[in-house]
């Protein structure tokens, strides 16, 4: 097994070449158009065209890709996953009962787990032999964030009997935290099968002042909690969740079937859908645009398991957890760097399975407008610092003696830096690529480069079409509108798309670029940046 941990201290000159990668390549992408364009017009025309259509493409797959998301999440909120997970305490018998039962039970993948399991296989095991454990992690947030959280957990359609509920809180966090830990605690221990308050000792050497530390203290707990309880890593599933994150009903009894239906279950990670919209009407609409365009990309990746990562709210198997050594705690991005961390501990042979069924976050708010910007800005500069994973991709993937498959780490190697290039560089050629050859005086005699605007403004045009789908789907998923909003809010959740070039640029480009210039220059991000949040009350 390769070694999975991200190195300390300096960096060799191989890691420190890949660290560099992802912001070369960003701003040369950036100058390509403009350089051409001083050297020939044509040749940049024909460039930005080319790269235009390519997003054009991009386009219509994204818009086909967010409806077909939007309908299986829809048809899973539906899906009386409790009943289903029923069914396997005894899949015979169920089996013959279905015939009787609702059509919506009459499903051809429900039937045909059932079949599977009905034959008994290796690894099969009962729901009443399964446990959900929830780890919530939390720093500095107050009852109003946390207490919805814990209250969506235990207002499930599940057995809380089979439920473990482990807070992790920070010892540097402010003390009103560890006392909401431990009174939540007390509150909902009884309803569930065991619950705990973990602290996480501060200035441990060589950890990152983040998540990841927090919650693989909480999954060590856990861990030593199971063996003495003589509970079988493979039989409990450990879902992370941050405090504002709240599961929809049947996420547990959906986890739960997903997880042992699958044989494979050990090189699995399980990832539902994020979506933002909590507290979405009361964000500004700059924010609202960005947690729209986040909860709507969560949905698209779900139907592309092949680019499908864990991402903020994941369930992995304890046993798959246990050959990781739990989760990273030398990162910032400590859930989309649990995929590469995996997939080098099991040589390659590790996949993220979607679940339909969502779990809602919050939209950035913080106390003040401008609080609000920071904030958000910090947020979307973390998840940009995923760029720092090329480099350990690069150390562990292109050494001798690696285990992973070397087409398999090729192709995932380049969707990597394609994936952080394009956030960075994408937004200003797609925004202002169509002017950039007429900076030289020679394109006043090429048609096609004076024609570049228009042509680059029709496709623009063109690919709208999915950003009207998109508009059209966030309508029917908001929450209700709080009485404490007039009709005319529903108007302003019409006009916020005006910011989306706004927003693309100044926080999702830019956030991009600045993760990539710490990297290149060595400033690294050895600090979560605790997104703040606040609540408006009625």
């Amino acid at each position: 097994m390769t070694d999975i941990e991200i190195p300390i201290g300096k960096r060799t000159v191989k890691y420190r070449f890949f660290e560099m990668v992802p912001a070369v390549l960003s701003v040369s992408l950036v100058l390509l158009p403009i350089i051409l364009s001083l050297v020939s017009p044509i040749v940049a025309t024909v460039f930005i065209i080319a790269y235009l259509i390519m997003w054009f493409v991009k386009a219509i797959g994204i818009a086909y890709r967010t409806i077909q998301g939007y309908y299986f999440l829809d048809k899973a909120k539906k899906t009386n996953w409790h009943q289903r997970l029923a069914d396997l305490e005894d899949p015979a018998a169920a089996l013959t009962t279905m015939a009787s039962r609702q059509s919506e039970w009459r499903s051809q993948d429900h039937f045909n787990n059932l079949q599977k399991m009905s034959q008994r296989p290796a690894g099969y095991f009962k729901p009443s032999q399964f446990y959900n454990a929830v780890i919530v992690a939390l720093y500095n947030e107050s009852a109003d964030i946390v207490d919805p959280t814990i209250e969506a957990i235990f207002a499930s359609n599940y057995d809380m009997k089979r439920l473990i509920l482990i807070i992790g809180y920070e010892a540097r966090g402010p003390k009103r935290c560890h006392t909401l830990a431990k009174e939540l605690v007390k509150k909902y221990g009884s309803r569930c099968f065991y619950a705990a308050a973990v602290e996480h000792p501060e200035d441990i050497p060589n950890e990152v002042v983040g998540k990841g530390a927090n919650i693989t203290c909480a999954g060590t707990f856990l861990q030593t909690f199971l063996k003495q309880q003589h509970i079988a890593d493979e039989n409990v599933l450990v879902t992370t969740l941050d405090s504002d994150n709240r599961p929809h009903p049947e996420y547990l009894a959906c986890a739960a079937y997903q997880y042992i239906t699958d044989l494979d279950r050990n090189r699995r990670a399980y990832q539902p859908i994020a979506l933002y919209i909590n507290n979405i009407w009361d964000a500004p609409a700059p924010m609202r645009v960005l947690a729209t365009g986040n909860s709507f990309w969560t949905i698209i990746d779900s139907m592309r398991p092949h680019t499908l990562r864990n991402f903020a709210a994941h369930a992995q198997g304890m046993a798959s957890l246990r050959r990781t050594n739990l989760w990273s705690v030398r990162t910032v991005v400590e859930d989309g760097h649990q995929y590469w961390r995996s997939w080098f501990a099991f040589d390659g042979h590790y996949e993220v399975t979607p679940i339909y069924v969502p779990i809602y976050q919050d939209a950035v708010l913080a106390e003040t407008y401008r609080k609000t910007i920071k904030a958000q800005f910090f947020q979307l500069r973390r998840w940009a610092y995923g760029a720092s994973d090329i480099a350990y991709m690069a150390d562990k993937g292109m050494r001798k003696g690696r285990t992973v498959p070397f087409w398999g780490f090729w192709a995932r190697f380049l969707r990597l830096v394609d994936n952080h290039v394009s956030r960075a560089a994408s937004p200003l050629i797609i925004t202002f690529g169509g002017w950039i050859p007429v900076i030289n005086a020679d394109a006043q005699h090429s048609i096609v480069a004076n024609e570049l605007p228009q042509i680059a403004s029709q496709l623009q045009f063109v690919a709208m079409f999915g950003l009207f789908i998109t508009v059209f789907l966030t309508f029917k998923m908001l929450p209700p509108r709080p009485e404490r909003y007039k009709r005319r809010r529903n108007v302003g959740m019409l006009v916020q798309w005006l910011f989306m070039p706004l927003t693309s640029i100044c926080f999702g480009a830019a956030a991009a670029f600045n993760s990539q210039f710490r990297l290149f220059l060595g400033k690294y991000l050895d600090k979560f940046d605790v997104t703040d949040k606040a609540v408006i009350k009625n």
